[in-house]
């Protein structure tokens, strides 16, 4: 590749680069709190320009202070030693409040930021549908599809969010002074410098601005040399945020999973599992260390070198006269600022690494995030339309028509599917383990992205999940889930426990637990009966509800959960292997295996329960 090739490759990515930046950025500025960030930002820049001008000011000193000690000049002395200590005064303040508005800044921003992401993140199913996505297709395309969607989104709001804010007002103010700083101290450097003057080949040749030209090139040769020593930190960065964040992730996981694990005896395994992601932090990190070593050789290097450079290239023009003591060393102060702002990418190279990884990885999220949302809505758009144009039942039945689903892998579980139930038509789903039973709850309750045909849900519904969940807190908390627990009186809460069968937690209502833990996986089931019972739905979907209860509780609350949907002119549609839940059912929605070659793997047969010894014979898998 030619040069001018890779230069126009450089400046492509860059350009790329930069409009990531500013598509992550630029919303928090246009937002309801654009005021706010606005005045923060100017005031921001204000201060920075303001300590520039008082490092102008500290450049003079400089100069007066050093000729008075060469001159031994006592009076102006101890005037300059008073004016420094008002100059240094003013840059303190400058300083203090320089840090305490751009922290409030990050902090504003990032709380912003994280409500948006979090929003997004928790909007129409997103957090679901991003997990699902990451087992997306098969082969190769498979590993495309994991490769390009984001994993663990806890870290992207919680820790890249933090670093991104930061990292882009602490560069961009760092980047901001550096200009000014160059542009200030260049025309002092300049006019302090002299000119070079030199014979060569018998002519006579003047370069006037010799240390301006001399720190120019110290410094770009100086970024050049860095440049190409540090990029590979932009990539082991990236690397060293995923493998961190799977190492906490499978720690989180053992702790959720605590009771399962210590039950198998699994302890060695997950000690493997956990040693082998730690060996890959290990790993990356070390290759990073090594990384950031051969940058500190060079930038340590770069720096010291810097501190004697400028008076070794004045030193001639001071010990001949030309110039005294306070020259030289305003000198040496004004090439040290020009110098630090022409090594602004030498100092900052290990940041803009981390900050390139970090907007990387916030970029694919926003990305991922936001194809989710227009799926969404084109496929919103797309019922819309099909249901005014085919109505499928009425408000209070369940319907599909035309319903085809596929898993994850892309193989087709049903197709064309159509069902229809009305209250009081309680109705049993069967079939293999497998066989997608779950899945097509999913898709009716609207949340299985791998569809398309038409569901339609009656109002006032409720499901309960194979593995209910309950947010650690209070146990009034966890039963009202979703709402606050605050809309039901402590008698409404006690009643429901105890009608669940679980009335020696009815007196534990404030107490603060994790109820997913302390609790069995029986009481677990009756916790999520009690949260249906407490908020009496017309409509009640079951996924294997009661598959851990004994038959006498089963039976009790079946007939509970039929009562109350008979009550409220709705029905019950479960999912069993219980074989006498089928007394409790009117109508079997019943999922058969289909022949190889054929259009889906499964078919629903649809028939009457008139004898529930029939409907509960074993299922041929």
């Amino acid at each position: 590749m030619t040069l001018a090739l890779r230069t126009a490759h450089k400046f492509a990515a860059f350009r790329q680069f930069s409009a990531r930046v500013w598509a992550l950025s630029a919303p928090y500025f246009r937002s309801e709190d654009k005021w706010k960030a606005r005045g923060l930002l100017l005031a921001i820049v204000a201060l920075n320009l303001g300590a520039v001008y008082m490092l102008v000011l500290i450049n003079d000193w400089n100069r007066v202070f050093y000729d008075a000690l060469q001159n031994k000049d006592a009076a102006v002395f101890w005037t300059q030693l008073g004016r420094f200590t008002y100059l240094a005064f003013g840059f303190i303040i400058i300083a203090v409040y320089r840090f305490y508005l751009t922290q409030l800044l990050e902090v504003r921003w990032r709380a912003w930021m994280t409500t948006h992401y979090l929003q997004r993140w928790l909007a129409d199913h997103a957090f679901y549908q991003l997990e699902l996505a990451r087992f997306t297709g098969d082969g190769k395309e498979a590993q495309k599809t994991q490769a390009q969607t984001p994993d663990n989104p806890d870290q992207r709001i919680q820790e890249d969010i933090n670093l991104f804010t930061s990292y882009s007002i602490s560069l961009s103010m760092g980047l901001l002074n550096a200009v000014v700083t160059l542009v200030s101290f260049v025309g002092i450097l300049w006019s302090l410098s002299g000119a070079f003057a030199f014979t060569l080949g018998g002519a006579s040749y003047s370069i006037p601005g010799f240390m301006v030209w001399m720190a120019v090139l110290y410094c770009v040769v100086g970024s050049v040399i860095t440049h190409y020593i540090g990029r590979p930190q932009i990539r082991l960065n990236f690397q060293q945020q995923q493998v961190e964040a799977d190492f906490r992730h499978h720690m989180v996981r053992v702790r959720e999973y605590s009771e399962s694990i210590a039950l198998d005896k699994g302890e060695a395994v997950e000690r493997a599992h956990l040693d082998t992601r730690f060996s890959a932090v290990l790993a990356n990190y070390l290759k990073l260390i090594k990384a950031q070593k051969n940058l500190v050789w060079f930038t340590n290097f770069f720096g010291q070198a810097a501190v004697v450079f400028p008076f070794i290239v004045a030193a001639p023009r001071f010990f001949s006269g030309a110039i005294q003591l306070g020259e030289l060393m305003q000198i040496s102060s004004a090439f040290g600022r020009v110098q630090d702002s022409l090594s602004w990418l030498v100092d900052n190279y290990s940041a803009l690494a981390a900050w390139r990884a970090t907007t990387d990885r916030l970029t694919s999220f926003e990305d991922n995030i936001s194809a989710l949302a227009q799926q969404g809505r084109a496929q919103a758009a797309s019922n819309l339309i099909a249901n005014n144009s085919h109505p499928l039942a009425g408000a209070d039945a369940l319907a599909a028509s035309g319903l085809s689903l596929k898993l994850p892998t892309g193989a087709t579980l049903l197709s064309d599917l159509s069902l229809q139930a009305g209250p009081g038509e309680s109705v049993l789903l069967k079939g293999p383990s497998g066989s997608g039973k779950s899945t097509l709850f999913r898709a009716l309750a609207g949340i299985w992205p791998f569809s398309s045909g038409q569901t339609h849900l009656p109002d006032n519904a409720m499901f309960i999940p194979q593995r209910p969940y309950f947010p650690d807190g209070t146990l009034r908390a966890a039963l009202a889930y979703p709402q606050p627990a605050t809309q039901y009186s402590d008698e409404a809460l006690r009643q429901a426990l105890t009608d669940a069968l679980l009335p020696q937690l009815a007196r534990r209502l404030d107490e603060q637990d994790a109820w997913s833990q302390k609790l069995s996986g029986g009481e677990q089931q009756r916790l999520a009966i009690a949260r249906v019972l407490l908020k009496q739905p017309a409509w009640i979907f079951a996924d294997e509800a009661t598959s851990a209860l004994d038959d006498v509780a089963e039976k009790t609350l079946y007939e509970k959960l039929l009562a109350l949907v008979s009550k409220a002119h709705g029905s019950l549609v479960s999912i069993t292997h219980r074989p006498n839940a089928a007394a409790f059912h009117s109508k079997l929605w019943e999922l058969e295996k289909l022949p190889e070659g054929a259009p889906a793997l499964y078919r629903v047969r649809e028939s009457p329960i008139q004898n529930p010894q029939e409907a509960a014979r074993p299922l041929n898998a």
